[in-house]
């Protein structure tokens, strides 16, 4: 197995894991925070897809599907274009809502389909190239993937956590 199957085996795992996460919850369950100050369901998948596109993106030197697809006019959240919800407050994560589970699953799935484009061109050489100058060492896009397989099976982690929390405080 080549070290491209490997990361498209990942993200694929990401995208399962991000429609079992959704499936069948309605907006006030998407939108609800157990507490003030937590993530909402529709904030950490918005963010884990917003972050998966931003780096993928710019990794590769395309668009954002975001930018791209009008993905940020059909969600209207009234943030700043190129917003990943990298250190949002509260008051911004609450900015995430009127979000349906097929809005985030359609987005998520357009991202996904970027990335495994992307991931499928790839030779093993392509992964030894930098892609961030700003780190010491400096990031290759072998390193800059892996990040954010990483990151991504955090947030849909929570994700299916929180859901499973809500579910169980409503029963």
């Amino acid at each position: 197995m080549h070290a491209k199957d490997i990361l498209i085996d990942g993200f694929g795992r990401i995208r399962e894991e991000v429609h079992a996460a959704l499936d069948g919850l309605g907006p006030e369950e998407l939108e609800r925070r157990p507490v003030p100050d937590a993530n909402s369901v529709a904030w950490l998948v918005w963010h884990l897809t917003r972050v998966q596109d931003d780096h993928v993106a710019d990794a590769f030197g395309l668009d954002q599907v975001w930018l791209s697809q009008d993905w940020e006019k059909r969600f209207g959240l009234g943030l700043p274009r190129h917003d990943t919800g990298y250190g949002h407050s509260p008051a911004k994560v609450a900015k995430v809502r009127g979000a349906s589970a097929d809005l985030l699953t359609g987005y998520h799935d357009a991202v996904h389909e970027q990335t495994l484009g992307a991931l499928r061109a790839l030779a093993a050489k392509d992964l030894e190239r930098i892609v961030d100058e700003r780190w010491d060492p400096p990031v290759t896009l072998g390193v800059r993937l892996v990040s954010v397989l990483s990151d991504d099976l955090q947030h849909v982690g929570q994700a299916a956590y929180l859901r499973g929390l809500l579910q169980s405080a409503a029963a």
